[in-house]
């Protein structure tokens, strides 16, 4: 199943450069999720590439109960954002990587940080596959609604984050 989500950010490129590399930013967006953090860790390289790894569990009340067989009442989710160094007006390009513990699914794809209307805007874009046989499809519309839900709670963390760098 194909997902793509497009976050805006009310700030330009290297504001929200500055603000995906803030680990307070990412523990934020995690806990919007509805998830319980279990590790937040920003990595930051000399040439400036990022690497952003996060653990989160989150509750499987929303999952069919169908689904729910086959991940129990909690679902660790592991996400990795490898960033590439910034460009010169403050854009990049990673690859995002979503694994559940204990669950056949997997979301690999793209991510780019790029110039929008109203100041930047973050796009996931990716493939996501459940090797379940005869749910599989019931699993990946479940996950791609987990997934699409924690990235829409993103741009609110972003909204906040942008607002209060502004007051610093």
């Amino acid at each position: 199943m194909h997902l793509q989500v497009t976050v805006p950010v009310p700030a330009d490129p290297r504001t929200a450069g500055t603000m995906l590399a803030d680990p307070v930013y990412v523990r934020a967006k995690v806990i919007a999720s509805g998830a319980e953090v279990l590790h937040v860790d920003v990595a930051p390289a000399e040439d400036g590439a990022l690497t952003v790894t996060t653990r989160r569990a989150l509750p499987t009340d929303q999952i069919p109960a169908n689904v729910r067989a086959f991940v129990g009442s909690t679902l660790e989710v592991r996400q990795v954002e490898a960033w590439e160094p910034a460009a010169a007006d403050g854009t990049r390009t990673g690859t995002v990587a979503v694994e559940i513990a204990g669950a056949p699914v997997r979301l690999t794809g793209t991510v780019a940080l790029a110039a929008a209307e109203g100041g930047s805007a973050i796009t996931y874009d990716g493939d996501l596959k459940a090797n379940v046989p005869l749910f599989g499809s019931a699993v990946e519309q479940a996950a791609a609604k987990a997934v699409r839900g924690a990235l829409e709670a993103e741009a609110g963390v972003a909204r906040e984050w942008v607002a209060s760098a502004g007051e610093a």
